[in-house]
């Protein structure tokens, strides 16, 4: 099995940069891999996708340079994750976590037993369709789990669910996170800062990695300042709507096509 470089990063305590995909575009992933990102997150809990285009983008972000993909499962769902890793992902992100059981069963689902539940197939894709012999033996150590925080209850207990042996990334979604507070759009509120800072407290005292999203580079510069070492660098949406507001607003304020 190829090794995860990602895990390999985090575990030397290097900063890595990552990016969102929701387009559900194979042209749009390989663009994004071509980048030079660490990893790349397939979103399916908001992204239009199906496991037959996650496939197509699986395949391009391996074919078009090194960054690890991860995917962003819908739920906390043991059925769904072992699809998701069959196909080839060498990480999972799971959204709501609410508590250290739910953490359990999130971990869980992506080892091979008797360290977890997830279900053997021979033939999948992530071992090669079969060609891969040591698939087995590896992908309990080579699977990565990105736990998102973003309900309050995440926050409660989030000391036991940071107890929980197996999780890589400590992953803040400031978002939903914000609003499971009652400060919906406002991740600003100190409420919601004195959230984040618990969870930041506690995974550094346990030497847990932390990761979250930014919109833009002071954004990220900001995380990276303060430890964060798996840094969400925009999407490929933001970034294709950034791009192309700028350059049509740059056209317009041309001087030579304001007389026009």
């Amino acid at each position: 099995m190829k090794k995860n470089r990602l895990k390999q990063l985090l575990g030397e305590g290097k900063f890595t940069c990552g990016s969102w995909i929701t387009l559900c575009s194979q042209l749009g992933a390989e663009v994004m891999g071509m980048a030079d990102f660490d990893w790349l997150l397939v979103d399916m809990e908001h992204g239009p996708g199906d496991y037959q285009t996650l496939m197509a983008q699986l395949q391009a972000i391996e074919g078009s340079g090194e960054a690890t993909p991860i995917v962003r499962v819908q739920w906390n769902d043991p059925n769904v994750v072992k699809r998701v890793l069959d196909l080839g992902a060498y990480g999972v992100m799971v959204p709501g976590i609410r508590n250290a059981a739910e953490t359990k069963q999130a971990v869980a689902s992506i080892k091979y037993p008797p360290e977890g539940t997830r279900g053997i197939a021979g033939g999948i894709r992530a071992s090669r369709f079969g060609r891969d012999a040591d698939y087995l033996k590896e992908a309990n150590d080579n699977i990565m789990m990105f736990l998102q925080f973003e309900t309050a209850d995440s926050i409660e207990n989030a000391a036991a669910i940071l107890d929980t042996p197996g999780i890589d990334v400590a992953f803040i979604g400031p978002n939903d996170l914000s609003a499971s507070l009652g400060h919906r759009g406002n991740a600003q509120h100190q409420e919601v800062q004195d959230a984040i800072k618990k969870v930041e407290d506690i995974a550094n005292k346990k030497g847990i990695p932390l990761g979250s999203v930014s919109r833009n580079w002071e954004q990220a510069k900001a995380l990276v300042d303060k430890g964060y070492r798996a840094v969400s660098i925009m999407g490929d949406i933001p970034l294709l709507i950034q791009a192309t507001t700028e350059a049509v607003k740059n056209f317009r304020e041309h001087p030579d096509v304001a007389r026009g």
